[in-house]
């Protein structure tokens, strides 16, 4: 198959090809996606060879994927279209262990998004509702190249460390660095964080993801960064050179007890239809820290975060949106910088420098 680089929309309602080899599934999403009335769903196939016909025929704009599939995998034909044929795809993966996995790798691939499928943790309408956004935000997203997994090694230690000093870092165990995403967050936020140095301030994150993908993403980036990375559980200690993932399906915000930060997981109303949501955790921040954080909004759709990034603000904090140029998805940042919430605006490539650079400058404050 040959076609754009990129999807484009036209000013017809967003076009998508649903994916799955199960006939629930299909009739499932068809129905959520076809009560929206900017959305139509031109085809749905069984399997990749099916969906390969289809995107002929009938041009998707987006592309909702089962990755477990007769015939051909997901992550196979996944592959292969980011190749040939790039389309943004919304991966709809089982609640499991090795769907969760197969998930961040489909995101590694060139996925703008993941949902999971309706079961015991998310019902049928919480998918339906989550699903409509994440189409309209994929069809506008900016496909990327795949990117191979990043490996840290002691050679490249000095090329992604900015260029202060370490020891300067060491004296920074009351800040808080907080950061917020959404589509396209998995990359990026694993983009920042591979290029921090091993005693980065204590690190607090939302990436809007189910519930069960949080903990199999954390236990990625611990992988490739000299941070320690995991999921967070209720009571942990925020320290120096930690990084605390907000579990799906939870809310999660910071505490103070006495000279030291911790995170609270909790439940409660999704906000901005989100659970964990940004604008929780760094409401949070703003009152807790003060001008002891730092705020960083990285791309995403909607306008979680940016009433947050901005109270941080307010608070004394530093705060950095994404620019649009590098964000898969401008919608949290734009907003962000709409509220006037970032005091800087920066290309993901160089967000890691960015933030060493303001704490450097707290601490010789």
């Amino acid at each position: 198959m040959k076609g754009p680089a990129v999807a484009m929309t036209g000013k017809g309602p967003i076009k998508v090809l649903i994916v799955d080899d199960s006939a629930v599934v299909r009739q499932t999403l068809s129905a959520a996606l076809s009560k929206a009335p900017d959305i139509q769903v031109v085809a749905t196939a069984m399997d990749p060879y099916v969906a390969r016909t289809k995107i002929e025929q009938c041009r998707p704009d987006v592309i909702t994927l089962d990755l477990e599939m007769p015939r051909m995998d997901g992550l196979t034909f996944l592959s292969k279209l980011m190749r040939y044929y790039p389309l943004p795809v919304i991966v709809v993966s089982s609640l499991t262990a090795g769907g969760s996995e197969n998930a961040l790798r489909a995101m590694e691939l060139g996925a703008v998004d993941v949902i999971c499928k309706p079961g015991s943790a998310y019902t049928v309408a919480e998918v339906a509702d989550a699903l409509v956004d994440k189409v309209r935000a994929a069809a506008g997203a900016k496909l990327r190249q795949p990117a191979p997994p990043v490996e840290v090694s002691p050679s490249a230690e000095e090329s992604l460390v900015p260029e202060t000093p370490p020891s300067k870092v060491m004296q920074t165990t009351s800040k808080i660095l907080a950061i917020g995403a959404s589509t396209g967050g998995t990359e990026a936020i694993r983009e920042v964080l591979t290029r921090l140095p091993q005693d980065t301030p204590g690190t607090v994150i939302v990436q809007h993801m189910p519930e069960h993908f949080t903990a199999a993403y954390a236990r990625r980036l611990n992988g490739l960064c000299r941070m320690e990375v995991r999921e967070a559980v209720d009571g942990d200690a925020v320290s120096r050179g930690l990084a605390l993932l907000a579990p799906g399906n939870k809310h999660m915000v910071l505490q103070r007890s006495g000279g030291q930060y911790l995170v609270r997981v909790k439940d409660g109303p999704a906000v901005h239809h989100q659970r964990p949501s940004v604008d929780v955790l760094l409401h949070s921040v703003a009152r807790q820290a003060g001008g002891n954080a730092l705020g960083v909004i990285l791309t995403g759709m909607g306008a979680d975060g940016a009433a947050g990034l901005l109270a941080m603000r307010q608070a004394g904090a530093y705060t950095l949106a994404q620019d649009e140029a590098s964000c898969v998805v401008f919608g949290m940042p734009k907003e962000a910088i709409r509220l006037g919430a970032a005091e800087q605006v920066v290309p993901l490539g160089k967000m890691a420098a960015a933030i060493m650079s303001q704490f450097h400058r707290l601490v010789a404050a």
